[in-house]
């Protein structure tokens, strides 16, 4: 069971609950430590996804030699950073900070 099956369905269920029930999961995944939670679980699925770009281009066979691999590790763990960082500005930008 993934971290985002757990979430998606806590949501479901509380959305399928009631307004009581849904205001209490937005309050929490709007409280600090929701957002630190969010933000890692963000962070874990853009990690993966550049992670699996690397993985791509060893499929294609690139980027084996030593020197390469280091650089698409380090490539793959920046961009997931970054990519984070991006969409958590852009969420803010379009969300108004909320």
């Amino acid at each position: 069971v993934t971290a985002f099956t757990i979430a998606h369905s806590i949501t479901l269920i509380a959305a399928a609950s009631g307004p009581g029930a849904y205001a209490n999961v937005q309050a929490f995944t709007g409280s600090i430590i929701g957002k630190l939670i969010v933000f890692g679980y963000t962070w874990a699925l853009l990690h993966h996804l550049c992670s699996g770009i690397r993985y791509f281009f060893w499929d294609l066979g690139y980027g084996f030699k030593a020197n390469e691999r280091e650089a698409l590790t380090w490539g793959a763990l920046i961009g997931g950073i970054s990519l984070t960082v991006l969409v958590w500005i852009i969420a803010y930008t379009v969300g108004g900070g909320r």
